[in-house]
């Protein structure tokens, strides 16, 4: 091992997902296991979402991120600015800057999928903008940002 291999190393965090509180405030479960707040990184943040049939993440846009979503179980319906994509396991999408969208999971069994989120935007609170009414509007948004 080399001494760039060893610094590298001593930077790694790992976090679970049971490590991070659940955000069920859009609709699903979703984990961000790795942010700012989480491991300090400094690029973007990403975690794990499970969706229960019929479930749904309430439309809305990132400003600044792309997003990244791969679905490891399940079966999707994104709906990008008004136009369907289904997703099933093995599928990646991207979601570009700006583009509205919304999650629904269509098929019968509970769908999980990774997802990341980059470039950071300037500050946590400009990231994600709302254009339906959260599902639970009075849980709290992910803390993806602040000191760690």
């Amino acid at each position: 091992m080399t001494s760039t291999d060893r610094s590298t190393l001593t930077r790694t965090v790992k976090v679970s997902a049971e490590q991070v509180e659940a955000n069920v405030k859009r609709g699903g479960d979703i984990r961000v296991t790795l942010s700012p707040k989480t491991v300090g990184c400094t690029s973007g943040f990403g975690g794990v979402m499970n969706l229960a049939p019929g479930d749904h993440v309430t439309e809305h846009y990132h400003p600044y991120s792309e997003e990244f979503i791969h679905v490891v179980s399940g079966e999707l319906e994104m709906t990008l600015d008004g136009r369907q994509v289904l997703l099933t396991a093995g599928d990646s999408l991207l979601v570009p800057i700006g583009v509205r969208h919304r999650l629904v999971n269509i098929g019968e069994v509970i769908a999980h999928c990774a997802f990341h989120l980059s470039p950071l935007a300037p500050r946590p609170e400009l990231g994600h903008v709302d254009t339906e009414p959260a599902q639970y509007p009075a849980a709290a948004n992910p803390q993806v940002g602040g000191a760690k």
